[in-house]
Protein backbone atom coordinates (compact mmCIF):
# COMPACT_ATOMS: atom_id res chain seq x y z
CA UNK A 1 0.00 0.00 0.00
CA UNK A 2 0.81 3.32 -1.24
CA UNK A 3 1.78 6.06 1.82
CA UNK A 4 0.39 9.49 0.81
CA UNK A 5 0.83 12.31 2.68
CA UNK A 6 -1.10 15.43 2.46
CA UNK A 7 0.77 18.60 2.27
CA UNK A 8 0.99 21.83 1.45
CA UNK A 9 2.19 22.58 -2.19
CA UNK A 10 5.78 23.34 -2.61
CA UNK A 11 8.48 24.12 -5.42
CA UNK A 12 9.10 20.83 -5.71
CA UNK A 13 5.43 19.66 -6.19
CA UNK A 14 4.93 22.14 -9.13
CA UNK A 15 5.63 19.60 -11.91
CA UNK A 16 3.27 16.89 -10.77
CA UNK A 17 0.00 20.08 -9.71
CA UNK A 18 0.50 20.80 -13.09
CA UNK A 19 0.41 17.37 -14.37
CA UNK A 20 -2.44 16.24 -12.44
CA UNK A 21 -4.39 19.23 -13.27
CA UNK A 22 -3.63 19.16 -17.03
CA UNK A 23 -4.23 15.97 -17.29
CA UNK A 24 -8.32 16.24 -15.70
CA UNK A 25 -9.01 19.18 -17.94
CA UNK A 26 -7.90 16.90 -20.84
CA UNK A 27 -9.30 13.40 -19.82
CA UNK A 28 -12.14 14.06 -17.63
CA UNK A 29 -13.41 17.29 -19.21
CA UNK A 30 -12.73 16.99 -22.69
CA UNK A 31 -11.99 21.05 -23.07
CA UNK A 32 -8.07 21.25 -23.25
CA UNK A 33 -5.99 24.04 -21.66
CA UNK A 34 -8.36 27.10 -22.06
CA UNK A 35 -6.35 30.23 -20.90
CA UNK A 36 -8.91 32.48 -19.94
CA UNK A 37 -9.90 29.14 -17.22
CA UNK A 38 -7.38 27.51 -16.83
CA UNK A 39 -4.22 30.12 -16.10
CA UNK A 40 -3.99 28.66 -12.37
CA UNK A 41 -2.61 25.60 -14.11
CA UNK A 42 -0.05 27.21 -15.44
CA UNK A 43 0.94 29.73 -12.46
CA UNK A 44 -0.37 27.91 -9.43
CA UNK A 45 2.49 30.27 -7.46
CA UNK A 46 0.53 33.43 -8.12
CA UNK A 47 -2.44 32.16 -7.59
CA UNK A 48 -2.50 29.88 -4.71
CA UNK A 49 1.08 29.95 -2.99
CA UNK A 50 1.57 33.58 -2.76
CA UNK A 51 -1.93 35.02 -1.96
CA UNK A 52 -2.05 35.11 1.98
CA UNK A 53 -5.98 33.96 1.90
CA UNK A 54 -5.12 31.04 -0.67
CA UNK A 55 -3.77 27.79 -0.81
CA UNK A 56 -2.90 24.48 -2.75
CA UNK A 57 -2.89 21.22 -1.16
CA UNK A 58 -1.23 18.02 -2.53
CA UNK A 59 -1.27 14.12 -2.13
CA UNK A 60 2.35 12.67 -2.58
CA UNK A 61 3.10 9.75 -2.81
CA UNK A 62 5.94 9.42 0.02
CA UNK A 63 7.93 6.82 -1.10
CA UNK A 64 8.77 9.07 -4.81
CA UNK A 65 7.62 11.99 -4.56
CA UNK A 66 4.86 11.73 -7.40
CA UNK A 67 1.56 14.23 -6.98
CA UNK A 68 -1.10 11.48 -6.81
CA UNK A 69 -4.11 14.57 -6.21
CA UNK A 70 -4.46 18.22 -5.71
CA UNK A 71 -7.12 20.33 -3.84
CA UNK A 72 -6.71 24.70 -4.05
CA UNK A 73 -8.72 27.40 -2.16
CA UNK A 74 -8.89 30.72 -3.06
CA UNK A 75 -11.05 33.95 -2.18
CA UNK A 76 -12.40 34.65 -5.41
CA UNK A 77 -16.36 34.11 -5.10
CA UNK A 78 -18.17 32.93 -8.51
CA UNK A 79 -18.01 35.70 -11.33
CA UNK A 80 -21.42 36.67 -13.05
CA UNK A 81 -21.02 35.84 -15.69
CA UNK A 82 -20.66 32.90 -16.65
CA UNK A 83 -22.49 32.27 -13.50
CA UNK A 84 -25.86 33.29 -12.65
CA UNK A 85 -25.73 36.80 -10.64
CA UNK A 86 -27.72 35.46 -7.41
CA UNK A 87 -24.81 33.18 -6.77
CA UNK A 88 -22.37 35.93 -7.16
CA UNK A 89 -24.26 38.01 -4.70
CA UNK A 90 -24.45 35.59 -2.31
CA UNK A 91 -20.66 34.34 -2.23
CA UNK A 92 -19.04 37.65 -2.91
CA UNK A 93 -15.20 37.76 -3.49
CA UNK A 94 -12.99 38.21 -0.43
CA UNK A 95 -15.85 36.39 2.15
CA UNK A 96 -16.09 33.36 0.32
CA UNK A 97 -13.77 30.70 -0.12
CA UNK A 98 -14.02 28.70 -3.46
CA UNK A 99 -12.53 25.23 -3.87
CA UNK A 100 -10.86 24.68 -7.12
CA UNK A 101 -8.62 22.11 -8.89
CA UNK A 102 -9.95 19.24 -6.88
CA UNK A 103 -8.69 16.34 -9.17
CA UNK A 104 -7.17 12.57 -7.95
CA UNK A 105 -5.52 10.71 -11.01
CA UNK A 106 -7.46 7.90 -11.56
CA UNK A 107 -5.17 5.13 -10.25
CA UNK A 108 -5.54 6.68 -6.82
CA UNK A 109 -8.75 7.41 -6.52
CA UNK A 110 -11.10 5.54 -4.24
CA UNK A 111 -9.08 6.08 -1.24
CA UNK A 112 -10.24 9.00 0.47
CA UNK A 113 -7.89 11.63 -0.90
CA UNK A 114 -10.34 13.98 -2.02
CA UNK A 115 -11.99 13.72 1.11
CA UNK A 116 -9.08 14.22 2.72
CA UNK A 117 -7.93 17.31 0.80
CA UNK A 118 -11.36 18.96 1.05
CA UNK A 119 -11.15 18.65 4.99
CA UNK A 120 -7.48 20.38 4.39
CA UNK A 121 -9.23 23.32 2.56
CA UNK A 122 -12.54 23.62 5.25
CA UNK A 123 -9.86 23.32 7.86
CA UNK A 124 -7.16 26.14 6.23
CA UNK A 125 -10.70 28.67 5.59
CA UNK A 126 -12.28 28.27 9.14
CA UNK A 127 -8.64 28.78 10.73
CA UNK A 128 -8.18 32.53 8.23
CA UNK A 129 -11.45 33.50 10.69
CA UNK A 130 -12.89 35.60 7.05
CA UNK A 131 -14.24 33.60 4.99
CA UNK A 132 -18.33 33.04 5.71
CA UNK A 133 -19.13 30.62 3.56
CA UNK A 134 -16.83 28.16 1.36
CA UNK A 135 -18.58 27.74 -2.46
CA UNK A 136 -17.25 25.40 -5.34
CA UNK A 137 -18.95 24.23 -8.41
CA UNK A 138 -18.70 20.67 -9.89
CA UNK A 139 -18.74 19.28 -13.58
CA UNK A 140 -22.16 16.25 -13.64
CA UNK A 141 -19.45 14.38 -15.82
CA UNK A 142 -16.63 14.10 -13.66
CA UNK A 143 -15.58 11.03 -12.29
CA UNK A 144 -17.07 10.91 -9.09
CA UNK A 145 -17.70 14.55 -8.21
CA UNK A 146 -21.47 14.98 -7.49
CA UNK A 147 -21.28 11.60 -5.44
CA UNK A 148 -18.86 13.52 -3.41
CA UNK A 149 -19.76 17.16 -3.27
CA UNK A 150 -23.68 15.55 -2.35
CA UNK A 151 -22.08 13.87 0.58
CA UNK A 152 -19.85 17.08 1.53
CA UNK A 153 -22.09 19.82 0.76
CA UNK A 154 -25.58 21.24 -0.42
CA UNK A 155 -26.75 21.75 -3.55
CA UNK A 156 -27.26 25.71 -3.96
CA UNK A 157 -28.16 25.87 -8.26
CA UNK A 158 -28.05 23.25 -10.24
CA UNK A 159 -28.20 24.86 -13.78
CA UNK A 160 -29.58 22.06 -15.59
CA UNK A 161 -32.79 22.50 -13.84
CA UNK A 162 -32.84 26.13 -12.69
CA UNK A 163 -30.99 28.00 -15.81
CA UNK A 164 -32.97 28.21 -18.89
CA UNK A 165 -31.48 25.81 -21.54
CA UNK A 166 -29.09 24.65 -19.11
CA UNK A 167 -26.98 26.90 -18.42
CA UNK A 168 -23.47 25.80 -18.65
CA UNK A 169 -24.83 22.67 -16.77
CA UNK A 170 -23.01 23.12 -13.41
CA UNK A 171 -23.55 22.46 -10.36
CA UNK A 172 -22.91 24.91 -7.17
CA UNK A 173 -22.63 23.52 -3.96
CA UNK A 174 -21.83 25.21 -0.47
CA UNK A 175 -19.65 22.87 1.90
CA UNK A 176 -20.51 24.00 5.73
CA UNK A 177 -17.89 25.46 7.71
CA UNK A 178 -17.77 24.35 11.17
CA UNK A 179 -19.03 26.42 13.77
Amino acid sequence: MQELCIKEASAADLGGVRAVMLDAVYRDFGTGYVPRWHADIIDPVAFYLAPPRHTLLVAVDERDGTVAATAALDARGPAHPPNPRRLAERYPSGETAQLRRVYVRPEFRRRGLARRLVAGLVDFAEADGGYRSVYLHAYPHSPGAMGLWRVLGEVVCDEREEVPGGGSGVVHFEIPLPK
